[in-house]
């Protein structure tokens, strides 16, 4: 029998944490590292007798690293405050733990929330490394999407995990509005130039391989406005890695003399109150 330990980190996720926490009420221990949430967060962990710790927002991948390294026991299941396990995945977890690992981690599929409904277990499946022995990985840089590297031999399960991390549009394009700038600077640590035809050219391939290949069509509509809302974010990565370069060529020399930072941004002359 393998002692299993959850790692969650939250921020003010009052509304999906009960369900999150349901799914994995039957484990060895939960760990929970908040960033000061000013909700009801922490009363729901509290309830499930989740061991609580606080730490200010560090990135993704430093906060979810000391969540892993505050669980004490050896395998870890890695999920946000927006996942939960499908009935079957938690049976298929609690009999590998009962039996024992074969693998150093597993790589779990994800059922996605499309906005007002789940998207079909028919779109093709992306499958995520969340379930390892925390001894064998760690996570990795990546400023926004930082997921574990595990050195070993990676399994898959069949059970899926449910994520509720598109709940309206209107959430979804703020995501990827900030996701977008958060990895602005790896790119350019990585040496990526701004090409303006990146913005041409590949948003709408993006879309029809998302949209057919991907099979997003079997959603319908819901389907449609994730294709293009990601094509969407393909393109602000691309167009504000080309602004930065633009804005670096050409500072504020191409904006009226009236609005430049040199000159004060303040046009001259006085307003008069009487």
């Amino acid at each position: 029998m393998e002692p299993l330990s959850v790692a969650i980190t939250t921020l003010n996720n009052e509304s999906t944490l009960g369900a999150c926490l349901d799914s994995v009420s039957w484990a060895d221990e939960i760990v929970l590292l908040d960033s000061f949430s000013n909700d009801a967060t922490l009363d729901i962990a509290a309830s499930y007798g989740c061991e609580i710790r606080q730490h200010e927002f560090m990135g993704y991948g430093p906060q979810k690293q000391m969540a892993l390294d505050l669980a004490k026991n050896n395998w870890v299941l890695l999920l946000d405050a927006d996942e939960f396990l499908s009935h079957g995945l938690q049976a298929e977890i609690r009999d590998l733990m009962a039996r024992g690992p074969e693998a150093d981690g597993y790589a779990l599929p994800r059922q996605e929330q499309l906005f007002w409904r789940m998207s079909s277990l028919k779109v093709r499946t992306d499958y995520f490394v969340r379930l390892f022995d925390k001894h064998k990985g760690r996570m990795n840089d990546k400023p926004v999407h930082a997921a574990p590297r595990v050195e070993g031999r990676i399994g898959r399960l069949a059970g899926h995990f449910i994520h509720l991390g598109m709940p309206s549009v209107e959430s979804r394009v703020d995501k990827i509005n900030n996701y977008s700038s958060g990895l602005l600077a790896d790119k350019l640590a990585r040496g990526k130039r701004g090409n303006p035809w990146m913005m041409v050219f590949y948003p709408p391939l993006y879309f029809l391989r998302q949209y057919l290949i991907e099979r997003q069509i079997v959603n319908g509509w819901a389907g449609f406005i994730v294709s293009a809302n990601n094509a969407f974010y393909v393109f602000l990565k691309y167009a504000k890695l080309f602004e930065h370069f633009q804005k670096q060529r050409y500072g504020e020399s191409l904006l009226p003399e009236q609005v430049r930072r040199d000159g004060g941004g303040v046009p001259t002359g006085s307003c008069r109150q009487s």
